[in-house]
């Protein structure tokens, strides 16, 4: 271990994703990333059954456990501070950021109401990850109502509020449990909720305020419009959502002695105010100029970019001033599921022969495929993907959608399908530029963070199918460093988020660029995707609404739900997915 350096200062930067959280100890002088530590939450994601119960959960449904997110801050901060090999003290400030929207209920106080013995044993006491969909029906409540109101806000939100949002989520907990709803004092995403923990104050952050909770232009959905949604729901925002919002940036407060104790922090040192993963993740890959977008590449995909134009994107999840940085528009945007559709294509579709084929070479199955991919010309396999299997998020914002792959035969083979799921997700990014290009916000580089950048392939096809060049971010852990760089700013370090980001931000820009001939194939294919996603996705075919209606009744009858496979968390053991060297690599990781 190497000497302390207290003469520098650092800050720490957690972040904390799907199925672990990570902590990163970085220097603030030049970014500097010293040391770093995973923790793999005990329960992930509870999709299932209750833990304190064993009750079955219904489909769509997926929950956390706070304790899991606390044990980060008692073993993952820790370990980093300890591997750094920095002296405590010369650390001045910590950051954190969450999935979202991840929102749970609590007690005036921040108790979460799944820790009261009561409320144990009630699914909706506990918080709702982002994945978490069941709250579909609600949100095309909300959409419908606020446009027949011609309600202005639905503009900044694509025409569309998302299931996964924090109105749906709290109207399905309404009208499934109103003993639970009244019970809850603050409705609170995670990204405050840790933060309430570090220093004591509950303040509501503005990313999340005004992506995930309506808040544009000072204010809030009106009562009168939430009561038309439903009586008891007309004081939602005054009693259990509105709070103080700060802006990205600023400092929430200082460390609490008990959670110095929890971390090995100094106590009194700088809070960031919360954060999301996918928008911290901008100043960290030094994606904070308009027209850069920013996709991070995970289970899922968030898009997010700055502007100086305030544009009407159809199907993007939010527009935001200062969304990601002070002084320009923040849009968001993002596909439900990607590197999940990678993960579950492998873990249930690939015969037993191509593993052990991966394992005689040593290599890992991911990798193994993407390499029988590589091997192929573009649309040799025949065949075009649709990437909702884990429904769309942009831009048709709808989570009752499904996957579709067309033109298998008897001679399709496993690569042939996983070539074009990689492709589908990359024509899914192209549709989503292409409504921002198509609302006047250009898109002129495209910068990716998230594990599954190591996929050489899978970039290059995003190169090609988009018609951009492709710059990464040059971290492992973008979202950790990204909070790393916000506790700067709240520590003083530097005078705003533009200048952090210039110091301890990592890109390596144009690392790949489009090829013309492939470009040109894609746009065959792409405009084949086109077609199928206007006609199963705009109200050509239903049949996807309707399948997932049977599939529903029918496990209602039976009495039990169905279960999804699990995606590794690979931050975790991306060892066994990705060797130190080679020219096309493969792995996946959480949001």
């Amino acid at each position: 271990m190497s000497q302390p350096r207290a003469a520098e200062a650092h800050v720490v930067g957690v972040d904390f994703g799907t199925l672990s959280g990570r902590a990163v100890v970085v220097r603030v002088a030049d970014g500097a990333e010293l040391g770093s530590a995973v923790h793999a939450y005990e329960h992930a994601v509870v999709d299932r059954t209750l833990p304190s119960t064993g009750q079955p959960l219904p489909p769509d449904w997926a929950l956390q456990m706070p304790g899991d997110w606390l044990a980060v801050l008692r073993t993952a901060v820790p370990e980093a501070l300890a591997a750094s090999g920095v002296d405590p003290s010369s650390v001045i400030g910590i950051g954190t950021d969450f999935t979202a929207c991840t929102v749970l209920p609590t007690t005036a106080d921040g108790t979460p109401l799944c820790d009261l013995e009561r409320f144990r044993d009630r699914p909706h006491a506990h918080p709702k990850l982002w994945k978490h969909h069941a709250a579909q029906p609600h949100a095309d409540r909300i959409n419908r109502l606020a446009e027949d109101r011609g309600e202005k806000w639905l503009a900044r939100y694509g025409g569309r509020i998302s299931s996964e949002w924090e109105f749906a989520k709290a109207l399905q907990l309404l009208e499934e449990d109103p003993e639970v709803y009244a019970g809850t004092e603050r409705w609170v995403e995670a990204a405050d909720w840790i933060i309430w923990q570090l220093c004591g104050t509950y303040v509501r952050n503005a990313c999340t305020a005004g992506y995930k909770g309506i808040h544009q232009d000072g204010r809030y959905p009106s009562r009168e419009y939430l009561a038309a949604l439903d009586p008891a729901f007309e004081t939602f925002v005054e009693e259990k959502l509105e709070h103080p919002i700060a802006q990205l940036g600023e400092r929430a407060g200082s460390l609490t002695a008990e959670a110095a104790a929890w971390t090995g922090l100094p106590e009194g040192i700088a809070v960031a105010v919360g954060n999301v993963d996918a928008h911290v993740t901008a100043p960290a890959a030094r994606a904070t100029e308009p027209g850069q977008m920013l996709a991070v590449m995970g289970t899922s995909t968030c898009h997010v970019m700055s502007s100086d134009v305030l544009g009407e994107v159809p199907g993007m999840c939010g527009v935001v001033d200062g969304g990601i940085v002070p002084g320009l528009w923040g849009y968001e945007a993002g596909q439900s599921g990607v590197g999940d559709v990678f993960g579950w294509f492998v873990d249930t579709a690939v015969p037993a022969a191509y593993a052990d084929a991966a394992a005689a070479r040593g290599l890992g199955l991911h990798e193994h495929l993407t390499e029988l991919a590589a091997a192929q010309e573009v649309g040799e396999h025949g065949l075009v993907a649709l990437d909702w299997h884990g429904g769309n998020r942009s831009v048709l914002v709808d989570h009752e959608l499904s996957g579709v792959v067309l033109g298998q035969t008897l001679a399709t083979r496993p690569e042939d399908t996983y070539r074009a799921l990689l492709e589908a997700t990359a024509f899914g990014t192209r549709t989503i530029i292409e409504a921002f290009e198509g609302s006047g916000v250009p898109v002129t580089e495209l910068v990716v963070a998230g594990g599954l950048l190591r996929n050489r392939f899978l970039m290059q096809v995003y190169a090609d199918v988009t018609r951009r060049p492709l710059s990464v971010i040059g971290s492992d852990q973008g979202p950790a460093l990204g909070s790393a760089v916000f506790a700067a700013v709240a520590a003083g370090a530097y005078p705003d988020v533009h200048a952090a980001a210039a110091a301890m931000g990592k890109v390596q820009r144009a690392v790949y660029v489009p090829d013309e001939e492939r470009a040109a194939r894609y746009d065959a294919l792409y405009a084949e995707y086109v077609r199928l996603h206007d006609h199963f996705g705009r109200g050509g075919n239903d049949v996807l609404h309707r399948l997932r209606a049977i599939r529903r009744d029918a496990v209602a009858r039976a009495g039990r739900r169905e279960t999804e496979p699990q995606v590794a968390d690979v931050e975790t053991t991306s060892s066994a997915l990705v060797p130190e060297s080679g020219t096309t690599t493969s792995a996946l990781t959480v949001e």
